[in-house]
C-alpha cells in the first residue's frame, strides 16, 4: 500500500440548535460578513431567519448574495469575489447545499487575487490563500462541508470543472439534520445517489489498501441504502436524515481515499452532462453508474465486485464469482432506479446521442481517464451509449 497523510481541520458543530456558535465562529476571522444562499428556500424554511439573528447577535455587519444555481455558474463567483472586494469582506458564509458551498469557496479564493475567477480552471492559476469560509448545510449530498474541493460551470464555454485546493476548507460547518426535513424526495434521491458513487468511486480500486477503510466504505454504503427510503417515507425522521448527512461528509472528506492514487471515472463522466444539459448531479450519476460497473466487469476486476456484492447486499459468497458481480450491479441499478425512482436513462432526461464525442473527449482530458479500468474516448461514448 502507499502512505498518504490525512489532515482535513474543518470543526463540525453536528446536531440540533448548534446554531448558536455561529456568532462565535464568525467572530474570529472579522466583523465583515457575505452571506450567500440560493433560491430563497431558507427564507421559506425559517432558516435565514435564524441565521441572521446568530449574526446580528454577534454584531456583525452582513451583506447578502443570493440566486446561486444548482451547477453554480462562474458568473455567481465573479459577483462573490466583486463584493469582498469592495466591501472588504473578512469571512464568507454560505447557507445551502453543494452548490452553493462550491461557489462560495471560489468566492473566497478570487477575492484574493486581481485576475478572473475563471482562470482558476481555464489555465489552472495557483490557489495561494482564500478569505475563510463558514458553512451552514442544507442538504446530504456532496459533502463541500467537510472537503476542499469545489465544482464550477461555464455556461459559455460549457465546462463543468472541479479543483481540490487546501485554501478552500472550510473553518467550521454546522449540520443540522433537521435543515434537511424539507428537503424534496427527489433531492433526497440524488443526493445519496452522489454520496454512493463518491465512495464507489474509491471502492471499486484494484490497489492493496487498508482493510478497515474497504470496511468503513462498506458500512457508508449500506448506511445510505438503508436510511435513503426511510427518509424519503418519512422526511422528518431524524435518525434517517443524521446518518445520511453525516455520510455525506465522511464519504469524500479524504479520509476513505488511504493511499489509493486511481483516479474517478463517473465524476468527469457526469460532469460534460450537466455542463452541457444542466442535470441534477446525482441524477447523471446514478444513471451512468450501473453502466460504468457493466462496462468494467471482466475476469481480472470481478473480485472486487464480489466483495461489494457479498459485504453491501449481502449476496450468497457461495455463488460463482461472475454470477455474484453481475447481481451486485443489477441490485445497485435496482436501488438506484426502483427505489430511490430515479429516471434510468438518458432519453429520458433529453441527452442526445450527437452529443456524446464531444463530452467523451472533454471528459478524458489528456486522452484516457486512468480509473478502475482506464477509460478512453471510445470507452466514455460506448459508456454513453449503454444510459440511452
Amino acid at each position: 500500500m502507499n502512505n498518504f497523510i490525512y489532515d482535513i481541520p474543518v470543526k463540525v458543530y453536528f446536531g440540533e440548535n448548534q446554531l448558536c456558535h455561529l456568532g462565535e465562529e464568525l467572530s474570529k476571522y472579522g466583523k465583515r460578513v457575505l452571506l450567500t444562499y440560493g433560491g430563497g428556500s431558507i427564507k421559506k424554511s425559517g432558516l435565514y431567519d435564524a441565521v441572521l439573528a446568530e449574526i446580528q447577535k454577534a454584531g456583525l455587519e452582513v451583506f447578502e448574495l443570493s440566486g446561486i444555481d444548482p451547477n453554480p455558474r462562474i458568473d455567481s463567483v465573479r459577483e462573490g469575489a466583486q463584493i469582498c472586494k469592495e466591501k472588504q469582506i473578512d469571512v464568507l458564509l454560505a447557507v445551502g447545499g453543494g452548490s452553493t458551498l462550491d461557489a462560495t469557496k471560489w468566492m473566497a479564493a478570487g477575492a484574493c487575487v486581481d485576475f478572473d475567477a475563471w482562470d482558476f480552471f481555464s489555465k489552472w492559476a495557483p490557489v495561494e490563500k482564500a478569505l475563510p469560509l463558514i458553512t451552514v448545510l442544507t442538504l446530504s449530498a456532496t459533502g463541500s462541508e467537510m472537503d476542499s474541493g469545489g465544482v464550477i460551470s461555464n455556461p459559455e464555454t460549457k465546462d463543468k470543472i472541479g479543483r481540490v485546493e487546501r485554501p478552500l476548507l472550510p473553518k467550521a460547518s454546522f449540520l443540522d439534520p433537521t435543515v434537511t426535513y424539507s428537503v424534496s424526495k427527489y433531492q433526497t434521491a440524488c443526493g445519496s445517489a452522489d454520496m454512493l458513487n463518491h465512495i464507489m468511486e474509491v471502492y471499486f480500486n484494484m490497489e492493496t489498501d487498508l482493510y478497515m477503510l474497504d470496511c468503513f466504505m462498506e458500512g457508508m454504503m449500506k448506511t445510505i441504502i438503508k436510511y435513503t427510503p426511510i427518509a424519503m417515507a418519512e422526511p422528518d425522521n431524524y435518525e434517517a436524515r443524521a446518518n445520511l448527512m453525516w455520510t455525506s461528509s465522511w464519504a469524500i472528506n479524504g479520509f476513505v481515499n488511504g493511499g489509493k492514487r486511481q483516479a474517478w471515472s463517473c465524476h468527469p463522466m457526469e460532469h460534460e452532462l450537466s455542463a452541457i444539459y444542466d442535470i441534477t448531479h446525482g441524477l447523471g450519476l446514478a444513471i451512468l453508474t450501473p453502466r460504468w460497473l457493466e462496462y468494467c466487469l471482466d475476469e481480472t476486476t470481478v473480485p472486487k465486485y464480489v466483495q461489494y456484492g457479498v459485504n453491501v447486499f449481502g449476496i450468497d459468497p457461495a455463488l460463482p464469482d461472475m454470477e455474484i458481480a453481475k447481481k451486485s450491479i443489477e441490485m445497485t441499478a435496482d436501488f438506484l432506479f426502483n427505489t430511490l425512482g430515479l429516471d434510468d436513462t438518458f432519453t429520458k432526461v433529453g441527452i442526445k446521442r450527437e452529443d456524446f464525442p464531444v463530452m467523451a473527449k472533454k471528459a478524458c482530458g489528456d486522452g484516457v481517464i486512468a480509473g478502475f479500468k482506464p477509460l478512453r474516448q471510445a470507452d466514455v461514448e460506448k459508456i454513453f451509449e449503454m444510459c440511452l
